[in-house]
């Protein structure tokens, strides 16, 4: 019997991991029907991540009212988890506070706030979780973390001693921060911050002007921004006593990395490898005569931290072969000098995107993909 791990991350705007998962274990139990395969839906520490986890682990999901990126009232889930170090909440930042959050119009980070973001942490402070794992991709924001922050109870202020309108850009005008209203319970959790990032603060490599024309910012806007970041960097070391700015990953999520750094005291890990550990891949790849993963465009940049990647190099120690998936594929040569067995693309024919990301187009195109893969690699079985 073949024992076969499906680890798939999501296929952006289409199908989430699990969906992706159950559509090549269907392909695989067509074309080999003893099979034994094992479904490990995963994240690298964007959106999908706080799920992936969850149903992983068995957890639960909780559901309170939060602002979004706009500060308007929605509803947000976030997970429970029992461990051993007591219950642990698993929080995706972009649940309160991403970019899918907004429409095309809507987005501009010199306004947007990561409020939402710290209304979750504080409501799982409130019931009792102590350890908090955050994954901070898919940010609508680039505040530097001010706007979960203050939903935490800390204050900014300018020079007039008055609070900060939300967004990035009010950062400019930032000349006080005060924490001494900050939710005393926080120094009793321990977080874990979850991201596939290591820019820097600010600069040519930071937050401003790597991530922020993604989420609507003009290049006149990236500098405004940049500014911004630096008066923030410059201000957390004259009142906290921290040195952030050059930290790498606190430019992850519009610096919201730097600011779980110097006022949680986060530890900050990369995306997949601690996704993996989590979930302990290792060892469920163990005996593996094959490893799907893949994810909805693999290109160059998968080489650079992304989930297929994390998976590869544990696979590799254990010598067995990694197939990934994309619904686009670019780069080919440099993912197979990379290591991977091959690379597919799923699309059977030539059709429009829209119609391309229709979840029954897309799990129908993974199926077939994979049942030939299948036949192809065991054609006796």
């Amino acid at each position: 019997m073949k024992k076969i791990v499906v680890a798939p991350d999501s296929f952006k705007d289409s199908l989430s991991a699990s969906q992706v998962a159950a559509a090549i274990e269907a392909g695989i139990h067509t074309a080999l029907p003893d099979a034994k395969v094992v479904k490990v839906p995963v994240a690298d520490g964007g959106e999908g991540t706080m799920e992936t986890l969850v149903e992983a682990l068995g957890g639960k999901y909780v559901t309170c009212l939060v602002n979004d990126p706009l500060m308007r009232q929605i509803s947000a889930s976030y997970g429970l988890v029992n461990t051993a170090q007591g219950t642990t909440a698993i929080i995706d930042m972009a649940s309160a506070s991403g970019l899918t959050l907004l429409s095309q119009q809507e987005h501009n980070p010199l306004v947007t706030t990561s409020y939402g973001t710290g209304q979750l942490i504080a409501d799982a402070c409130n019931r009792g979780c102590r350890q908090v794992i955050l994954g901070i991709g898919g940010s609508a924001t680039n505040d530097a973390g001010k706007g979960m922050l203050e939903a935490l109870g800390c204050r900014f202020l300018d020079r007039d001693g008055n609070e900060l309108k939300p967004g990035g850009e009010s950062l400019n005008d930032l000349d006080a921060i005060d924490t001494s209203g900050m939710n005393r319970l926080l120094q009793e959790c321990d977080f874990t911050i979850i991201c596939d990032v290591d820019n820097p603060l600010f600069g040519p490599t930071g937050a401003a002007f790597v991530f922020a024309p993604q989420k609507g910012a003009t290049p006149h806007e990236v500098v405004t921004l940049d500014n911004g970041l630096k008066q923030f960097a410059c201000c957390v070391k004259k009142f906290m006593g921290e040195e952030i700015a050059d930290v790498p990953g606190a430019g992850a999520a519009g610096g919201l990395g730097a600011a779980c750094l110097a006022f949680l005291h986060a530890t900050l890990k990369p995306g997949i490898e601690t996704v993996l550990e989590i979930l302990q891949f290792d060892r469920l790849i163990n005996g593996a005569d094959l490893i799907f993963t893949g994810e909805g465009k693999i290109d160059r940049q998968t080489l650079m931290g992304k989930a297929p990647l994390g998976i590869l190099r544990l696979a590799r120690e254990k010598r067995i072969p990694v197939i990934a998936l994309g619904g686009a594929i670019e780069d080919q040569d440099l993912l197979l000098e990379a290591g991977f067995r091959g690379i597919f693309c799923i699309q059977s024919a030539a059709m429009p995107l829209k119609r391309a990301l229709q979840p029954h187009i897309a799990a129908e195109n993974l199926k077939q993909v994979t049942i030939q893969i299948i036949k192809l690699l065991f054609p006796q079985e």
